[in-house]
This record gives structure tokens, sequence and C-alpha cells, in this order.
């Protein structure tokens, strides 16, 4: 069939790329270094992050458009609705793209781009990394966004089952247009120490950003009781943000200064060599997609201890994490099992079997499906779109059907201001930048 063997040229968009570091990031660039390796072209388009605008080449020959516009909030853009047009239009001709693919729910600049994509006639594919409520007022307006932006989608992708539930129950999408394609990690990257860890002293890791969605008040309780109950265990605490300072105080609070170590923000380049320095790790999330961080304490041979939430579940099998209910006397709990089990469990055994189940090069293949499946499905003109709008609510769906009508008239001006054939196209590099896989460069 052709679709299988069709190499396509992909534009990811988000607000989260690098130097910026997390989960939708390091997603983003793997995939796109393992899809450069397949054959395909890629390119990325971000937010400009500090000096770094304009357009430049990371390893691999992958291409980022860090494109001029600011984050007023949490790495967001400002939404603009029809500003980003006219530069998105340029990328998208210039680079001869086939395939649109966005990432992350909250992304202002993802949403903005698969809704000029669709306008101009583009496949368009979204990425989910998040689980979202229902009730509260952010999330009802993210949900509301969300079901603007699927309402008109080729595909969408979710990190893992209870993510595409979410997800189809946020938007009304048909599950039918939603793949489950996990994450995955860097196993040449995480590696385990290669000298075993001395179990006088176990040593338990948390990396995470110190925040209400990643269970930092949950840490707050658990640290000293844990100390409490076990004299030769200590923690190694690596990440920032605003609830860092209620650590720092429960740290004062209980004179745990010499068992609860603060490293505060850790780079990524770093980050292995903090966790081969330990034996458990721990993750107190609330919330969870899919967790990339216990994959990566996997690899480096760490038993995991974390709260069952989300698609947390479906990460692990159950003999290399034990799993706890978002509750301070469960997860002490968890942490004593997990010491108890702990002289079991053998690094260099779970590394190698972290490196059959997770493979970024697999994430790309099923990910190379949900491209083809995109190109097959069939064209559509504005008038066969607006129902589908339409069908998003009383009110909303006028309004999002004037939006896209208005869209689509500021297409047709940039069209007679300059016709498509007078943006310049840019050749293509071809040569051995694309045959090796290795981390980000930071400059």
């Amino acid at each position: 069939m052709d679709g299988i063997s069709r190499k396509h040229r992909i534009l990811m968009v988000s607000d989260f790329f690098f130097p910026n570091f997390g989960g939708v990031e390091s997603h983003i660039y793997y995939l796109s270094q393992c899809l450069l390796k397949l054959g395909h072209k890629v390119v990325v388009m971000t937010h400009a992050y500090g000096k770094r605008s304009g357009v430049r080449y990371v390893t691999g020959g992958l291409k980022v458009y860090y494109v001029p516009w600011r984050p007023f909030l949490m790495q967001n853009t400002l939404p603009t609705l029809f500003m980003t047009f006219p530069i998105i239009r340029t990328i998208l001709i210039r680079e001869r793209i086939s395939v649109v693919h966005g990432h992350q729910a909250f992304s202002t600049l993802c949403h903005e781009a698969l809704m000029h994509a669709r306008t101009m006639g583009y496949k368009v594919i979204f990425t989910d990394h998040s689980l979202y409520g229902f009730a509260d007022v952010g999330s009802i307006h993210m949900n509301k966004v969300l079901q603007f932006t699927l309402a008109d989608i080729d595909q969408a992708i979710c990190v893992s089952h209870t993510s595409k539930e979410n997800t189809v129950l946020r938007s009304g999408i048909s599950p039918e247009k939603v793949f489950m394609v996990p994450n995955a990690v860097d196993t040449a990257m995480f590696t385990p120490s290669p000298n075993r860890l001395s179990r006088d002293e176990i040593i338990i890791v948390v990396i995470s950003r110190l925040v209400y969605r990643k269970g930092a008040d949950l840490l707050v309780e658990v640290i000293p009781e844990v100390c409490r109950l076990f004299p030769k265990v200590r923690f190694i605490v690596g990440g920032d943000g605003p609830k860092r300072v209620r650590l720092e105080e429960m740290r004062e609070k209980f004179s745990l200064q010499d068992r609860v170590e603060m490293l505060g923000a850790v780079p990524h380049a770093q980050v292995r060599s903090v966790l081969i320095s330990g034996h458990i790790f721990l993750n107190s999330s609330l919330t969870e997609a899919f967790c990339i961080a216990i994959l990566e304490a996997a690899s480096c041979g760490l038993l995991t201890v974390s709260t069952r939430v989300g698609g947390v579940p479906e990460v692990l099998p159950d003999d290399m994490v034990v799993l706890a209910e978002p509750d301070p006397e469960d997860m002490v709990r968890a942490v004593r099992k997990a010491i108890d089990i702990l002289p079991g469990i053998d690094p260099q055994t779970m590394h190698l079997r972290m490196k059959r189940l997770y493979s970024w090069d697999d994430v790309a293949k099923r990910t190379e499906i949900v491209y083809d499946r995109a190109m097959q499905s069939p064209d559509t003109n504005l008038l066969d779109r607006l129902p589908k709008y339409l069908s998003c609510g009383a009110w909303a769906g006028k309004l999002f059907c004037l939006v896209m009508i208005v869209n689509y008239l500021v297409w047709c001006l940039l069209e007679f201001l300059q016709p498509a054939e007078d943006v310049e196209e840019v050749p293509d590099i071809i040569g051995p930048l694309h045959s090796q896989l290795h981390p980000v460069d930071d400059d």
C-alpha cells in the first residue's frame, strides 16, 4: 500500500521545546530524531526562548523555528487566534509540509497552528500529554478549547489508555480516531551505576517540579515519617518550584538537614548522575498521563514507589514498582514495602528489561502508522467542516464557526497579498546528519 512507504514532511508544533526541559520537550525531540532516521523530514516550531530566536539546527540536523513570540504565562504564548497565521503559513509552504503534529493541550501555539493548518487543507494530528478534570473553571475552559481543536482533527494520539479515555470524554472525539502511543526512554543515556550501591544506607531520590500537581505537599508529610521509622534512610530531592519553601520548612522543623538533601533544579544532562546515587525513586504526582521520570529511574535500576494516579499503573510491570494511593499513610506503607523487597532488585536486569519494553524507535514506527492513516483521510472544504464545529454547543458551536470563517477569509487575504508560488521553498539537507541519535545540544 502506498501509505506504508510514503515519506512524510512533518511540522512539530508546541510551546514546549528545548532549551526548556520536561516530558513534552523530550518526547518531541526524541520522536523527531527517530523519524529523521526513518527517512522523514521533520521541522519543529516553537516560540523564542530568551535570545534564542530564528532558525536553529540541533543534533541530527533537526531544524527548529524559534518564532519571535515571547511567553507570557507558564511558557505559553499569548493567544492571538489570527496573528500567527502569516508566519505559520510561510513555514508550511517553505518547508513543503504534509503533516502538522501539535503537542500538549495547554500549548497556545499548538492550537493556533492546527487551526491554521486545517484552514489551508493540511492533515493535522494532535498528541495529548496530560490529564484534566471536568469540574474546575480552568479545566472547563481548556476542555472547550480542546473540543474546538479536535472537532476537525484527522487523528489524535494519547500516551496511555487512561489518557485516551480522558481525552475522548473531554473533547467528544471519536475513539476510533485516537491512537495510544506511549512515551519511551533513552536507555543508552540512562544506565545503572557499574558498581552496586551499599545498602548500609538507603537513599530515596525525588526528581520533580515542586508544585501542587506533582504532590509536593505529600512529600512534606511523607518524608518526616519515613525518616522517623527508618533511621538508615536518606532523601535526595531534585527540582524547584513554589512548593520548595514548604520542603525547606519541613526540613528545618524536623531537623532533617543531614538526611534530606535539596539540590534545586537539576539539568537534564545531570539527571542520571543523581538517579544512580539512590536505591528507590519516589513519585508523588497527583495526576499524571504518563510519567517519563519513572522510566528514566527504572532504566537506571531504581525501584519505584509511586502514587496510583492516571496512567502511572500502565507504565511499569508490577515487580518494578510499588503503587500507593495519594495519601501520606499509604505512601509510607509503600516505601516500607519497597525497602523490604530492595535486596531482590538487580539494577542491570531492570535496565535490560526497560531496553526491551520501551524504545523511541518503536514509538516513531507507531507514530508513522498514525501519519499514514491521517494521509488517507478524505480532503474536505470549509462547508464540509463547519457542521463539525457547529455540533460543539449551542453558543460555542456558532462562535467556533465564526472563528473558522474569519480564519478562512484571513487565508484568502494572505494568498492575495503573497501568493503561495511567491514563497521561496527551502532546499532539504541530505547527508549523514540524520544518521545518529544523541542528546540535544545545549548551545
